[in-house]
């Protein structure tokens, strides 16, 4: 039963009934959809090299199961905005759940990695839990109070990431790297079952056909303040999607960690990212969406610059190294709420598409930069690769919302 619109997003959630569709989904929920999108993303990553050798392929060739899925991934959601903002955001959601469902099946009985990649880029249609949850807070809520939100709900989500490394690597050891997407298949089946029956729906069916909302996209894309905030959220990004990329081969080939200590090491950002999601949640509606993103860039960009200063002067270690990605997360964990709600808020009409076609631009830009960290290290060339791309990456994120600040005192926004 679709939830009444109102005139105007409200600053406050109306009230919220557990396992009750007719109302919005509960917040419960919404960690939980978020948090399956990140378990996908990230907690088979400490088998990659041993999913190599099960495969009989290199280390790049499964590597690809990163890249790969972030680009698939990133196409999805010029899609899935603009037919949620059409059709509503819970049978869309409901339909993506099953097909990751399906290819997460297919991962399992894969038989040689070419399939197995085919499969691993079906999963991606896991992202619609990510776009589409964000989208459902901004239905009902207004630009700081959906930051402070989302702040809150990815830092409940933040814990998936924490210990999805630890808990891949330790499935890893017991059972081989078939056990993570036996996780991921179980997670996801729990899910399907909970949105049926608590997902309310916050965007009712919309007049005309999906024609009539795709003619309206031209009008978000001709902002400057959308551009600016996807730009700063993929560079801010970027440094996080270079470490999915590249720190699995650093933690294994540089450091010799095995899969179990990997996976204990590989979820420090995530650590960060709940910090600052917290900081979001808490401060966003009182410092600004703009404020927050620039301190989140500076939180980067410095832990970035502080830890190739001490891979420079000979601090080169796992703990060095894990343990400085925390201020990436904290970073992350800021700029990512607020950037996100201020490309929705551009036209709030348009939330979906916004919240789509925003995160398609972030994660093909993460997997472009994924990608490329993957490319730069080989045997023999350490860290310094990777911890330049990140510098890049992070610091351009700086230069980026300083635009959008700019822009936002010209049209007095």
């Amino acid at each position: 039963m679709p939830i009444p619109a109102g005139s105007a997003p409200q600053a406050e959630f109306p009230v919220t009934r557990f396992l009750d569709p007719s109302t919005p989904p509960h917040v419960a929920t919404l960690v939980l959809l978020a948090g399956l999108a990140a378990l996908a993303m990230n907690v088979f990553l400490p088998s990659l090299p041993s999913m190599a050798a099960h495969f009989d392929t290199d280390y790049r060739v499964m590597q690809l199961s990163v890249s790969l899925y972030l680009a698939v991934n990133a196409v999805l959601q010029v899609f899935i905005g603009p037919i949620s903002d059409r059709f509503g955001r819970r049978p869309v959601l409901l339909g993506a759940l099953v097909v990751f469902i399906v290819a997460t099946i297919g991962t399992l009985l894969a038989t040689t990695a070419a399939m197995f990649l085919v499969f691993r880029m079906l999963q991606a249609v896991v992202v619609s839990a990510m776009v589409l949850s964000r989208a459902a807070i901004r239905d009902v809520m207004d630009e700081a109070a959906a930051a402070s939100r989302i702040g809150y709900v990815t830092m409940g989500m933040a814990v998936v990431p924490m210990l999805a490394p630890a808990l891949g690597g330790a499935l890893d050891e017991a059972f081989g790297w078939q056990g993570s997407f036996i996780l991921m298949l179980l997670c996801g089946i729990g899910v399907l079952v909970l949105c049926w029956v608590d997902l309310g729906e916050t965007k009712p069916r919309s007049a005309g056909g999906l024609g009539s909302t795709v003619a309206q996209l031209p009008e978000l894309m001709a902002s400057r303040r959308f551009w600016g905030y996807c730009i700063t959220a993929t560079l801010a990004s970027g440094a996080f999607f270079a470490y999915l990329g590249g720190a699995p081969f650093v933690g294994a080939q540089v450091f010799g960690l095995s899969p179990a200590v990997l996976g204990l090491y590989f979820g420090a950002p995530a650590v960060g990212y709940a910090l600052g999601n917290f900081l979001a949640g808490r401060y966003s509606v009182r410092a600004g969406v703009d404020r927050m993103v620039m301190t989140g860039c500076l939180i980067c960009f410095g832990g970035v610059a502080a830890l190739a200063a001490l891979f420079a002067l000979g601090g080169r270690t796992p703990e060095v190294f894990f343990g400085f990605f925390v201020f990436v997360g904290i970073g992350n964990g800021m700029v990512l709420p607020n950037a996100t709600s201020g490309m929705m808020s551009v036209r709030p009409h348009l939330a979906g598409s916004a919240s789509g076609i925003g995160g398609a631009i972030m994660i093909g830009g993460g997997a472009a930069v994924s990608a490329l960290a993957g490319a730069l290290l080989s045997p023999g060339s350490g860290a310094e690769p990777l911890l330049g791309l990140l510098l890049v990456t992070s610091g351009l994120s700086v230069v980026s919302i300083l635009y959008v600040i700019r822009r936002a005192r010209v049209l007095g926004a």
